[in-house]
């Protein structure tokens, strides 16, 4: 259905803007005017307009209508600010559309809004768009709206989705400086190589000398790339792809997922983080009085790793049989040993849920403090790479000019 955004005038005579779903602008106009809102403007909103102004026409819609996670989380923390000061959810969520500057995220709203207006429950209408909001999101706010406690429930979503942004934000800034030395040393030796290296190594092929074996594996290196460097992006691009599509299957994922985590050093990483996340989900879920079963049933899907997901799937047939939930994950060896005594430790003093938040708070420190310290022992190991392979082109190149110094000597 068409989204409209409109201009009106109120009861009062003041000015308010927001956006309204129907099937045509007279339709729109008369679904304002029957809610007391008088339109002075009424537009389409076309998420996709610069799409189909672009001669770019083969780039997926995608990449224009994504709502972003930060987006998501800032709308949550909006609305529970709103709800939590007395506002009704439907007047929060139309106080909310005109502050929305994607026109993605304002559909939505529009539209839960509409929602929630015609009997259903939020819940519902946000189970409407499953690409935006997940399993975890959609269920807490149903636990929420069923106990009473909607306002509680999206200031905690809020606080997750802030913290799981703050701690991936922390990781990306850590890595950007290495990663970022990393691209430009590589271009610039590629470059050296390549076109430039070749014309200095000219001189000596015309010598007709033996030349010494630094010096013989530079020239075939320079001379390599300068004829076949469409070769080697060729076959970088096959390997690319052949790995996306390999990936995307169900058994490239188990070869992938299971290989991240036996990779020394990022394998402890990627353990944490998922540990990190389940337990963070875990307690958040408990909390809010959604069953174990189906609360083990939500975060299997958010671990993002199929090998601890299947873990997970297995320890909840068996807390399905009556089990506890530190024995069932104890039969893993994907999870550490400190997770599993502190959720037993949770289990049987009747505190499941802070200890679940606790666990959490400890492996993303730990996972923060890991990745701070690797990427302070990359920067000084590139920049010795990096010395080595310029020194070695620098040796290959002055050891015939010395051999040519000593024989006019």
């Amino acid at each position: 259905m068409p989204v409209y955004e409109y201009a009106a005038l109120t009861r009062l005579g003041k000015n308010t803007t927001g956006v309204v779903d129907a099937e045509s602008p007279v339709m729109a106009r008369q679904k304002l005017r029957s809610s007391g809102i008088f339109p002075t403007s009424v537009r389409e909103v076309h998420e996709t307009a610069t799409l189909k102004k672009s001669p770019r026409r083969w780039i997926p819609k995608k990449l224009f209508g994504r709502i972003r996670p930060a987006e998501v989380t800032m709308m949550t923390r909006q609305l529970a600010t709103l709800v939590g000061a007395g506002f009704p959810l439907v007047t929060a969520i139309d106080a909310m559309l005109p502050q929305s500057r994607s026109q993605g995220l304002k559909s939505h709203l529009a539209k839960i809004k509409d929602n929630v207006v015609e009997g259903n429950s939020f819940a519902s209408a946000l189970n409407l768009f499953p690409g935006t909001f997940s399993s975890l999101y959609i269920n807490m706010v149903r636990a929420g709206e069923s106990t009473g406690t909607l306002e509680v429930v999206l200031d905690r979503l809020a606080d997750m989705m802030e913290r799981r942004q703050a701690l991936k934000m922390k990781i990306q800034s850590a890595l950007a400086y290495p990663v970022l030395m990393a691209v430009i040393g590589t271009v610039v030796l590629f470059l050296l190589l390549a076109f430039i290296v070749p014309s200095i190594t000219s001189i000596f092929t015309d010598m007709n000398k033996s030349l010494p074996a630094p010096t013989q594996m530079l020239m075939a290196i320079s001379d390599f790339l300068e004829r076949w460097w469409w070769g080697l992006f060729l076959v970088m691009g096959i390997f690319v792809v052949a790995y996306y599509l390999f990936s995307r299957t169900a058994s490239g994922r188990v070869v992938i997922d299971r290989l991240k985590l036996r990779l020394p050093l990022v394998g402890t990483l990627v353990r944490k983080l998922a540990v990190a996340r389940f337990s963070r989900t875990l307690g958040s879920l408990q909390e809010n009085g959604v069953p174990m079963l189906q609360a083990l049933e939500i975060v299997k899907n958010i671990a993002g790793n199929v090998i601890i997901s299947d873990a997970i799937t297995e320890a909840a047939v068996e807390v399905g049989k009556g089990h506890s939930l530190g024995a069932s994950l104890g039969q893993h060896s994907v999870f550490p040993n400190l997770f599993i005594q502190m959720v037993t430790l949770g289990e049987q003093s009747g505190e499941l849920e802070t200890m679940l938040n606790k666990v959490a708070d400890v492996f993303e420190s730990e996972t923060e403090a890991q990745v701070t310290t690797m990427a302070s022992l990359l920067e000084p190991l590139m920049i010795l790479v990096m010395a080595v392979i310029v020194g070695f082109i620098v040796l290959s190149i002055c050891l015939p000019i010395f051999e040519m110094n000593e024989l006019v000597g």
